[in-house]
């Protein structure tokens, strides 16, 4: 699998490459491997569910192909990527399936630095579509062997270097960096010094044995402003050179130009003479154009000589050194990261949707190995989700008493949040405190919102853990943004759940058709919004040998909306007890609807079944015209009269239709959220539907056949409307 992912970064210019894997029971992707980017800045799409408004997401849902070609477009289409990378680039998504019709195993992202062209052309889009058919082939499963395994962590697969260099030759171009009056340094993609000559060491006052291996704005306390790090994050994404002028305390200037390659940033760090500017940093973001030198200076690449040295070819006095900091500053990975998460927290509706998100973002996104979010419910904490932790160990600490000494009751209790950096610090303060094996520093944190506790989350790390003032703030502002979006959406669950309750309750708990009669009935709330619908649906046995089919949608989704299509229902089924025929139920309900003046209107479709006669009447009041499936297994649209919706003027006549009723025929009664969608011709959609009510191999099974009709609407996520379905078959 690597090799499809660094051939089709080969073949079309792509300078970074993702490949995600479809997880069926999770509903989500997970990224498998990636190249050409530090696995920090794609911490926050490590997992992404499968309904998330990202690019790969909507490339696998939809099996698609999604374009991006400018930092405008991404903005636009895709908010939360534009906000965590609000660089320059282009960016592809694309499915990995092996077909049109073939099952989708994941999907694939490609970024191009602006310099491509404003498309792909066919040649590179040939490419992308044979590297997902490849990868799709060796995903799909082989018949008596498991299925590929997810890695736990996602793999980098590293840019082709050139053949093994001469050592002399890399000797050569340490003691070049080192004749030079500038500073010349490496990073790798991760941001980490990889070399250092002995002018750059002087100039950031700190020994290259100190720097090598760590990254520079984590360890040198006068470059811990987020300017630096984000200008190195600027350079890996949009593979142009940037440039950052940072003071030295107390008054040096240093410039330093960031040349990325596919291999890593090559940094020159020269000073600057002048006044100090206004404030400590002064940023010149994406300055040149690709290959130009830096003013000043020339731009000198020490990416062949660090690949050379290694670890062990530091340049300069190896025990010049700077003490360990004693602050750790949050940077502006750490910064993004924060808004992505507030920017989907934002966008969560239900207390499930905010524990999935908070859990999939934390731990990839904020380094720690363990998570557990608990609700306060009751006076009791109740674990709600949690990540790195086993199931049984969990479960042990669950139902917790709000008045129990421990850390996660405490701090609730308190409001302050507690740190423990090492175990010896946990134990002091909780000796009977329970330890997950490996874990060696913890972060209770209270989740209180407009004054009232609504939980806890604990974070645990492996390694002992300073938690400095920065990472104490940047964590304390965490948990104050998730105990937000979890007030809000327990207010969101309990009025959905109220209004859910609300349309079950007036709709028919079962339905009773005469004998040589089956039906089936099913019925879907909008994927959004927290109001109750109009959708409505009834069967009333009028007569031993006949019965009433009926189905609407009352304007609107609230509790006026559900409170009239009560009313419409109750007066339906009086008038059809009544022994009135269809046309003069729907004229009836008009009458009582337009007295009630609901200032809303009501589409109806009534359908009269006749046993004894062998055929149906139907009426309609603005609703979309039923479908017939005959004893043949051929569909059609039913050409009923249409009328004027309920609601809108007293004296309004409706004319009944009459037609044949065979054994083995289908009728199907459906509202318009089965067949309307955005870009959709209404009678194209109908036609559709009836065309698969004609290839279902259910015609004599109503049940399995309603479940086959309503599948492309089940997905919430896009659902806008109600949904109601009624089938009626007559038993051949």
């Amino acid at each position: 699998m690597d090799a499809v992912l660094a051939d089709v970064m080969r073949d079309t210019g792509a300078s970074i490459g993702l490949l995600y894997l479809l997880v069926p029971q999770e509903r989500s992707l997970r990224l498998a491997l990636i190249s050409g980017v530090s696995p920090e800045i794609a911490a926050p799409w490590v997992r992404v569910p499968a309904d998330a408004p990202v690019p790969v997401a909507d490339a696998v849902r939809d099996r698609r192909f999604v374009w991006l070609g400018s930092r405008q477009e991404i903005a636009h289409r895709y908010p939360r990527l534009g906000i965590v990378l609000p660089y320059e680039f282009m960016l592809a998504a694309a499915p990995v399936t092996d077909g049109d019709t073939g099952p989708v195993h994941g999907g694939i992202v490609l970024l191009w630095p602006v310099w491509h062209p404003p498309r792909l052309d066919d040649r590179e889009r040939a490419m992308l579509d044979d590297c997902c058919r490849r990868a799709a082939r060796l995903l799909a499963p082989v018949a008596g062997q498991p299925p590929p395994s997810l890695p736990a962590e996602p793999r980098a697969v590293h840019a082709a270097r050139p053949s093994e260099t001469d050592p002399a030759l890399g000797a050569a171009a340490v003691e070049f960096a080192e004749r030079l009056p500038v500073g010349c340094c490496a990073l790798d993609l991760d941001g980490r010094v990889t070399f250092l000559n002995s002018a750059g060491a002087r100039l950031v006052d700190a020994g290259a044995a100190f720097l090598l291996g760590r990254r520079p704005w984590e360890v040198l306390l006068w470059l811990d402003d987020p300017a630096f790090e984000d200008c190195y994050r600027e350079a890996v994404i949009t593979r142009r050179p940037t440039s950052v002028t940072v003071v030295r305390r107390p008054s040096t200037r240093l410039r330093f130009d960031l040349h990325p390659d596919p291999t890593g940033v090559s940094v020159q760090i020269t000073e600057v003479a002048g006044p100090p500017p206004a404030g400590p940093y002064a940023t010149t973001a994406a300055a040149t154009a690709p290959g130009a030198d830096a003013p000043g200076a020339a731009a000198v690449s020490v990416t062949a000589a660090a690949a050379v040295v290694g670890a062990a070819g530091a340049a300069g006095d190896p025990a010049r050194a700077v003490p360990e900091p004693v602050a750790e500053p949050v940077g502006a990975g750490a910064v993004y990261r924060l808004m992505h998460l507030a920017a989907s927290l934002a966008e969560a509706a239900g207390v499930r949707e905010v524990v999935e998100l908070v859990a999939d973002q934390i731990v990839p996104a904020f380094g720690p190995q363990g998570l557990v979010m608990m609700s306060a419910d009751q006076g009791r904490l109740r674990i709600v989700g949690h990540r790195g932790y086993r199931q049984d160990f969990v479960e042990r600490f669950d139902n917790t008493p709000l008045t129990a000494d421990v850390a996660d009751a405490q701090v609730l209790a308190t409001g302050v949040p507690l740190f423990f950096t090492d175990v010896d610090d946990l134990l002091r303060a909780h000796p009977h405190a329970p330890r997950y094996e490996g874990r060696n520093a913890w972060a209770f944190l209270p989740l209180i919102a407009s004054g009232r506790p609504v939980g806890s989350l604990i974070l645990s790390y492996e390694q002992p853990r300073p938690f400095p003032p920065a990472e104490r703030a940047l964590l304390t502002s965490l948990a104050g943004l998730i105990a937000q979006a979890v007030a809000r959406a327990r207010l969101y669950d309990a009025k959905q759940s109220l209004a859910h309750s609300l349309q079950t309750g007036l709709l028919p708990h079962s339905l009773d058709p005469p004998p040589g009669v089956n039906v089936a009935a099913r019925y879907l709330p909008a994927g959004h919004g927290m109001d109750v619908g109009g959708d409505f649906y009834d069967l009333v046995r009028a007569t031993p040998t006949t019965a009433i089919a009926v189905i609407g949608d009352v304007q609107g989704h609230n509790t006026a909306a559900a409170a009239l299509m009560g009313q419409v229902r109750t007066a339906v089924h009086a008038h059809a007890t009544a022994g009135a025929s269809p046309g003069d139920i729907l004229a009836r309900t008009n009458r009582l609807l337009t007295d009630l003046d609901p200032d809303r209107f009501t589409s109806c479709l009534i359908a009269e079944l006749d046993l004894a006669q062998g055929r149906l009447r139907l009426a309609t009041a603005g609703h979309p015209p039923p479908l017939l499936r005959g004893p043949d297994g051929g569909a059609r649209v039913l050409d009923v009269e249409p009328g004027l919706v309920l609601g809108i003027a007293p004296d309004v006549t409706y004319r009944t239709t009459e037609m044949p009723w065979e054994p083995g025929s289908v009728l199907a009664l459906y509202t318009d959220g089965l067949v309307e969608a955005p870009g959709t011709d209404l009678g194209t959609a109908m036609t559709d539907l009836a065309g698969r009510l004609a290839r279902s191999r259910f015609g004599d099974d109503p049940d399995r056949l309603a479940d086959e009709l309503i599948r492309h609407v089940e997905d919430a996520t896009h659902r806008t409307d109600d949904v109601a379905l009624l089938l009626v078959h007559r038993a051949s």
